[in-house]
């Protein structure tokens, strides 16, 4: 398979982009697993630094940390852009944005301070768990899940139908008992107490006080256990379904696009014609 290169790039490149770009093999999948418990230990960072008792003992330690992963991170990145064919490319899709983001607001606070920039500061620094949103390369089996979805929609959505259909008739019904005493002062207030109770969330703002409308709650709130079910049933009849004819995918990423998910068979890459 014709990997990175045009023929001329040097080994180092080949190599790298092996690693970095392709799980299928041993150092592609410890690079892989290494990125990973990065990523984790970088957004626990940012949650921790969050906590005002935390932060407090060990700020300056947490901030270190941060700036060794935004390092990492920027490390990642740069390589990734010298070793790709078309680097602008990368650079411009959603994976090579989000890898920019995962940098972009710890270095910017080196730019951006003084008093008056410090909410700014403060609000750019949280963009950083877009970190979170790199796992989703790890993930080989979304497309199954994905396909799964797609298949079940028209049921979903005959499913959800239903639901909305019971909302709106229990949410009148209630509105017409209740009245606004207490506390259902109109119908869209009612539905969304009849949505709040049917989800089995039970904020508690609004509550009947009637006989009959503590027994229609009652029902809605039984109704609500085997409802959530359904939606749950109707995907993992579909996961479960055999599929014989499904082609088999081969890890290799497009070193053009970084599109996944090719055909054993396939000689370039589907979505940009690229040879693989």
């Amino acid at each position: 398979m014709d990997i990175f290169p045009p023929e001329n790039a040097s080994h180092w490149k080949q190599r790298a982009y092996r690693i970095i770009f392709e799980s299928d093999t041993p150092a592609g999948q410890a690079f892989d697993a290494v990125l990973l418990v990065a990523i984790v230990l970088s957004v626990l960072t940012v949650m921790l630094e969050s906590v005002s008792q935390i932060a407090a003992q060990y700020g300056p330690l947490l901030r270190a940390v941060e700036w060794a992963f935004t390092g990492l991170f920027l490390l990642e990145y740069i390589i990734r852009l010298v070793v790709v064919r078309h680097p602008l490319a990368y650079a411009l899709s959603l994976l090579g944005i989000i890898d920019l983001l995962a940098v972009l607001p710890t270095l910017a606070s080196l730019v951006m301070v003084g008093s008056h920039y410090l909410v700014v500061i403060r609000t750019l620094r949280l963009l950083r768990v877009f970190r979170i949103f790199k796992l989703g390369r790890f993930v080989g089996e979304g497309e199954f899940i994905v396909s799964a979805l797609k298949a079940s929609r028209f049921k979903i959505l005959v499913f959800l139908a239903a639901v909305l259909t019971l909302v709106i008739v229990i949410g009148t019904f209630m509105y017409v008992v209740e009245g606004g005493q207490n506390g259902f002062t109109s119908i869209p207030k009612s539905i969304y107490w009849a949505i709040v109770t049917l989800t089995t969330v039970g904020y508690g703002d609004i509550s009947p006080g009637t006989v009959l409308g503590q027994t229609m709650a009652s029902i809605l709130m039984i109704l609500g256990y085997a409802i959530i079910a359904v939606p749950t049933g109707i995907v993992s009849a579909q996961m479960a379904r055999p599929t014989p004819d499904a082609p088999a995918f081969k890890q290799a990423t497009c070193p053009a696009c970084q599109a996944i998910a090719h055909r054993n068979d396939a000689a370039f890459c589907w979505h940009c014609g690229e040879k693989l």
